[in-house]
């Protein structure tokens, strides 16, 4: 395991990276799937990593209560060198109720990681709706626990994400997230 904090490619107000991915439910989903939402929350993760599944159910949390809100978990991990990452692992963990997101997506090629520049898992990006646009305003951490044994004490994505929802600025830092780096094939 490697640990690294985020450092994407993206910045305030730039504009989602448009993907294709299969996702669990045999669907395959692009940001327009995603359209009758006014924000989204793309999170890179896996099914291995420890600093992942601490906030399996954080995030569940959030797409469960905020109706506005899409939690889309995209998986970028080699699973060739990582089988607890493979496509039929992230079935069996939704199939199971262990995840709950809006959608929980495959990127096999890697190519959407690359283009958000995630680096770790779990890595978020939360967005706002602007016309029929996603635009960055938040990449930070989930909350304040960064280890997976950590109590958390502030929930930083779900004042983040009420803030969105509601039309007003973000009332905090960003902190990058950290967690084992994404498995690249290369």
């Amino acid at each position: 395991m490697v640990l690294k904090e985020s450092d994407s490619n993206l910045s305030h107000g730039d504009v989602a990276p448009d993907f294709s991915l299969p996702g669990t439910d045999g669907e395959t989903y692009t940001l327009d799937s995603f359209a009758d939402y006014d924000a989204l929350l793309v999170v890179f993760t896996c099914n291995h990593c420890p600093y992942a599944q601490a906030k399996f159910d954080e995030l569940n949390y959030l797409a469960r209560t905020y109706d506005e809100l899409a939690v889309v978990g995209i998986n970028p991990n080699d699973a060739e060198e990582y089988p607890d990452d493979s496509f039929d692992r992230m079935q069996e963990l939704v199939e199971d109720g262990t995840i709950q997101y809006t959608a929980y997506l495959r990127d096999e090629s890697q190519d959407v990681a690359r283009e958000y520049g995630a680096v770790c898992t779990p890595d978020p990006f939360l967005f706002e709706k602007e016309g029929d646009e996603f635009v960055l305003r938040f990449q930070s951490r989930i909350d304040d626990a960064m280890s997976p044994d950590d109590e958390v004490t502030d929930y930083e994505m779900r004042t983040s994400v009420e803030a969105v929802i509601g039309g007003d600025e973000i009332p905090l830092d960003e902190i990058p997230s950290q967690g084992c780096s994404i498995k690249w094939r290369d």
